[in-house]
């Protein structure tokens, strides 16, 4: 009895080990998994997304009209190929103006484009561009001088404004005619104005808006399948000579997974 005693204890002692080493370790594993869930960062929450624009760059706005469209609602013009306004970036804005004196009969024409790309903080850029173009036929028939403006919806491009108003300058009426008109995320804006010197009659507004509206559907389709080819406008450097409207890479690619 006295020699089985010692081996008893011994056998108790060792046979206490594991459970306490595998207690130990249990703990301790969990321990750590707590440790490690609550210091592991929580995935971050999904970035808001908006509409790829279908444009990302501007046709030469000198280009979007055609030589016989200057000659026609211009006549004599001092320039068929128009005077582009300076621009920090033709790729997102720019402007082109025509005038001409035909006799007595004196007639100008401004074109002016406006590209807004898509952004998460911003918006999608269709609805951009239409904020802007709403802005910019709210100015026409409120612009300092005018009187009588006549405001109606046109079916040019996505969705065009069209503002008529009168003004005389220097003794003269004039007659001038506006055109806002988006297509996707692009801004198109004519100004046609009109007036009869001496002997000439005042244009009739009725047909200045016709040829307005006519010139804003050509800008359209230069817009959408680009102007080369059109005639008769100029390349500005500024734009690299690029006459077409390009489609923006997030709109290619958009395009490309629903093909795929």
């Amino acid at each position: 009895m006295h020699r089985s005693a010692p081996r008893l204890a011994r056998i108790l002692a060792c046979a206490t080990v594991p459970v306490m080493l595998v207690a130990g370790c249990s703990s301790g594993s969990e321990d750590k998994k707590d440790a490690e869930g609550s210091s592991r960062p929580s995935s971050p929450s999904a970035s808001p997304s908006v509409a790829a624009a279908k444009f990302s760059k501007l046709p030469d706005v000198c280009s979007a009209l055609s030589g016989k469209t200057i000659d026609k609602l211009v006549p004599k013009a001092k320039t068929k190929k128009g005077k582009a306004l300076p621009s920090s970036d033709t790729n997102t804005s720019a402007t082109c103006l025509w005038s001409g004196l035909d006799g007595f009969k004196y007639r100008s024409l401004s074109l002016s484009l406006k590209l807004f790309s898509s952004d998460a903080g911003l918006g999608a850029g269709d609805k951009r561009a239409q904020e802007y173009a709403t802005q910019q036929a709210s100015k026409a028939s409120s612009a300092d001088g005018v009187k009588n403006p006549k405001t109606e919806q046109a079916a040019v491009g996505d969705a065009a404004t069209t503002v008529r108003t009168e003004e005389k300058k220097d003794g003269d009426d004039f007659r001038n005619q506006t055109v806002v008109a988006r297509t996707a995320n692009v801004v198109i804006t004519i100004e046609y104005d009109g007036a009869g010197y001496e002997t000439e009659k005042t244009p009739d507004a009725t047909k200045l808006m016709e040829d307005a509206k006519s010139a804003a559907k050509e800008v359209v389709d230069s817009v959408e399948k680009g102007t080369k080819g059109a005639g008769g406008g100029q390349e500005s450097p500024a734009s690299g000579g690029s006459k077409s409207a390009e489609p923006s890479k997030d709109s290619k690619d958009s395009k490309d997974s629903k093909d795929s």
